[in-house]
């Protein structure tokens, strides 16, 4: 069972993502995950972003452990790892380098602890129109970009960290016309994806919904 999650930042595809795995008992992979670490090593090496060849280098080395230790770093999930992650994920390069090992998951898909799963499901903004086109089930999560910023600022506030919501819709504007207007891999919906504005209900309704849509694609 493979199943694809896609959509622009703040929209709620992590929430979403997270349910999925644990309901139905599948391996979880954030894609976001491998440009984050790209990104975030250029920042602590001092290398500036705009480093195609660098960041190339990077990429094409980059391991799962080592992927796991930048997670731990305090910069990993910040606005910094963030920045950094959407920089380099314009890059052909990097995607190329970093494509083949998204893809690979979903032929042997293993949980956290390495156990083998029966299934993946991909948090990401091109995993069911390049990472797995021929996915099982597509979802495509979105909401306005005046809310999913809003959001970002109460995540933000509630780690105790100073944040001006007009500072993030700015950012998170930026980086929509990043996601959706670069040349490799634009974010956008994949073809047969379920459309869900997470805006329109509360959580719990968006999370029975995408239930009931994956009860009735595999008979459960």
């Amino acid at each position: 069972m493979i199943i694809t999650i896609d959509g622009p930042a703040g929209a709620g595809k992590g929430t979403i993502s997270a349910f999925v795995a644990q309901k139905y008992k599948l391996a979880y992979f954030d894609t976001g995950m491998v440009y984050r670490a790209v990104g975030l090593q250029m920042v602590l090496d001092g290398v500036d972003l705009s480093d195609t060849e660098r960041a190339t280098e990077i990429a094409k080395a980059l391991t799962f452990p080592q992927m796991m230790t930048l997670a731990k770093h305090k910069d990993f999930r910040s606005d910094v790892g963030s920045h950094a992650a959407s920089c380099v994920s314009v890059i052909p390069s990097v995607r190329k380098a970093l494509l083949k090992m998204q893809q690979d998951f979903a032929l042997q898909p293993v949980f956290a602890d390495g156990t083998p799963a029966n299934g993946v499901v991909y948090d990401g903004r091109d995993t069911g129109t390049v990472i797995c086109p021929n996915a099982d089930l597509k979802f495509y999560i979105t909401a306005p970009v005046e809310i999913r910023a809003q959001r970002r600022c109460n995540d933000l506030i509630a780690a105790g960290i100073d944040t001006d919501y007009e500072k993030v819709l700015e950012q998170m504007k930026a980086r929509d016309a990043r996601d959706m207007g670069r040349a490799s891999a634009p974010l956008t919906k994949p073809d047969g994806a379920v459309e869900i504005d997470t805006s329109l209900y509360p959580t719990e309704k968006n999370l029975q919904d995408v239930a009931k849509i994956i009860d009735k694609k595999f008979g459960f």
